[in-house]
C-alpha cells in the first residue's frame, strides 16, 4: 500500500537532488516508506492536471508571506 501525499522539492542539477535524496535517505524512521520520483524541469512543464469539480479560488495573499503548517493540529499559519 501506497499513501499518496506528494511533497515538492526543486532542485536545480542532479547533483543537489542528490543531496536531498541522501538526506531523506538517513533520516528514514525504521519502518518507514517513501518514494521518490524525480523529474526534469521540462517534463514538470508538460504536466497535466485534470479537476473533477470547479476548483476553489483561494484568496489573494502576497507572495513574500510565508506557509507553515503546524505538527498538531495541522492547521495552516501564514507570517509576513
Amino acid at each position: 500500500m501506497f499513501q499518496f501525499s506528494m511533497y515538492v522539492r526543486h532542485s536545480a542539477s542532479s547533483e543537489n537532488a542528490d543531496v536531498h535524496k541522501n538526506r531523506v535517505k538517513r533520516l528514514l524512521p525504521e519502518h518507514g516508506k517513501i518514494g521518490i520520483l524525480q523529474i526534469t524541469d521540462k517534463q514538470f512543464a508538460q504536466m497535466e492536471i485534470y479537476y473533477g469539480a470547479k476548483p476553489i479560488e483561494l484568496p489573494n495573499i502576497p507572495s513574500n508571506w510565508n506557509y507553515f503548517k503546524t505538527k498538531k493540529s495541522g492547521q495552516i499559519r501564514i507570517y509576513n
